[in-house]
């Protein structure tokens, strides 16, 4: 049975914050899971995902002090995952990550088994879902969707496109997931 990190990358408004929530929900029956909490240079009262929040400064010294496993920034703020958050994986927890694209090089070099997963949704999609949120100025959206980011994604990521119901995409994700992670049959004798 494989186990281990989970990166899940793709564009602001793709979905992954609301992916990962409806797929903890139905992750009985799999490998014992642990969905890292990101902190993130954001206002917790901005919505969305559940986050440790810190000042610049304050994510500065974590940084310093070598608190995170993963650090990145993207979209005029600093995330990272403090390593407590992916202490799981030494006791064969799978452990997911919400990441950044432009991270995922640095993640695969240092984790080279992880599953890379990356949802997707259509541009025009991606726009609807950021504006309905409301957490960005009309210019910071247009910044987020103009982000292009070049990455080699490895041959067996699992690509869910996130572009009807949150529920599908989930699903998918699930399924993908079990297959994945199910027990290699042994053959009859």
């Amino acid at each position: 049975m494989t186990q281990g990190l989970i990166y899940v990358v793709g564009p602001s408004g793709a979905g992954k914050d609301s992916v990962l929530l409806g797929l903890r929900a139905l992750w009985s029956g799999l490998p014992p899971a642990h969905w890292a909490r990101r902190t993130v240079t954001r206002p917790a009262q901005a919505g969305g995902e559940s986050h440790e929040c810190v000042s610049e400064p304050g994510f500065q010294r974590l940084q310093q002090a070598q608190a995170f496993a993963m650090a990145w920034h993207a979209n005029g703020l600093w995330y990272g995952v403090r390593r407590t958050e992916l202490a799981p994986l030494a006791s064969g927890h799978c452990v997911f990550v919400n990441g950044s694209r432009a991270y995922l090089q640095q993640v695969l070099h240092q984790w080279p088994q992880a599953t890379v997963v990356q949802i997707s949704a259509p541009a025009d999609l991606l726009r609807q879902r950021l504006q309905a949120r409301q957490r960005e100025s009309v210019q910071s959206i247009s910044d987020r969707l103009a982000r292009h980011v070049d990455m080699a994604l490895p041959d067996d990521a699992i690509h869910i496109a996130n572009d009807g119901r949150v529920e599908d995409a989930v699903g998918m994700l699930h399924a993908a997931l079990q297959r994945r992670f199910a027990p290699a049959e042994v053959p009859a004798r």
